[in-house]
């Protein structure tokens, strides 16, 4: 049950994640590899305030989300600049640049070592150890964001941004700002994925800079891919989906000596499968609109 317990609280933190990244990726049209660089500005402002200066959560939360949004800010007016492949490549700079301030700045972060000992949430005198309230706790984090996400994409400023990703030229000629459209976007979403970053410091309650490589940021690109870029419940599915599969590989009956190798092997055909069959869907439905 414990076990269980585990799986939903990941899946929950990567729900967030992923959901966060559709913002930017899905109706900002704008694919960031820079996404788990605030996922870890907000593990390590959480883990930084909690252990060294004893503050509570609610105030780390607020503070970490202002922090990974003044980073946006300035990401965004620099990245902004360049388009489609460019902004890929300059946000993928961006998280490498952000890692190795993570891993080399030990006086504050502790590089490779770590921070270890990161509290448990405690909101209202109520401390949150156990793994079912964290799971709620999580779920209920998780409605706040859908709810903001929901709200966003349907109101005019959402609008805006889904015709920008369709045809951006067309967009600026009805007079709307689309560099402002595009900041706001991009710091939204940098501020709900360090929420996931408080959540996991302080349930894993030991952080360092393996958990926040470019590595990370690709499997919840993936998410956001197979989920469907604009489709929130979908990239929840996805979500539960990607983080449960290499566990459930786990129970294949495997040699020792081959296992490891042959559940990565498995992982990444079962991906493919998948990536395969939704673009198959997407032609399909592409067809059927032209006719």
């Amino acid at each position: 049950m414990e076990y269980v317990l585990h799986l939903l609280i990941f899946i929950s933190i990567y729900i967030l994640l992923s959901q966060s990244l559709s913002l930017t990726a899905g109706y900002s049209g704008l694919i960031s590899l820079a996404h788990v660089g605030f996922y870890g500005i907000g593990a390590y402002t959480a883990a930084i305030l909690s252990v060294n200066l004893g503050i509570p959560f609610l105030l780390t939360l607020v503070l970490s989300m202002l922090l990974s949004g003044l980073m946006a800010i300035i990401v965004s007016a620099i990245s902004l600049r360049t388009v489609d492949d460019y902004f890929i490549i300059i946000t993928l700079g961006i998280q490498v640049a952000i890692f190795s301030v993570m891993n080399n700045w030990q006086r504050v972060t502790k590089g490779p070592l770590g921070i270890p000992g990161i509290p448990a949430i405690k909101i209202l005198g109520f401390s949150f150890e156990s793994k079912i309230s964290f799971l709620l706790l999580s779920l209920f984090f998780v409605g706040i964001v859908w709810f903001i996400l929901n709200n966003i994409t349907r109101s005019p400023f959402g609008r805006v941004l889904i015709a920008l990703s369709e045809d951006e030229i067309f967009t600026k000629s009805l007079g709307k700002d689309v560099y402002k459209a595009k900041v706001i976007s991009f710091t939204i979403s940098a501020m709900l994925a360090s929420i996931a970053g408080v959540l996991y410091a302080h349930y894993i309650s030991y952080i360092d800079p393996t958990s926040f490589t470019i590595h990370e940021s690709i499997f919840i690109l993936s998410i956001v891919i197979i989920g469907g870029m604009r489709n929130l419940w979908k990239i929840a599915l996805a979500a539960a989906f990607l983080v449960i599969l290499p566990e459930a590989l786990r129970f294949v009956g495997m040699p020792n000596t081959i296992a490891a190798n042959m559940r990565q092997i498995i992982y990444g055909a079962i991906l493919v499968i998948v990536i395969f069959r939704k673009r198959d869907t997407f032609t399909m439905k592409s067809q059927a609109i032209k006719e």
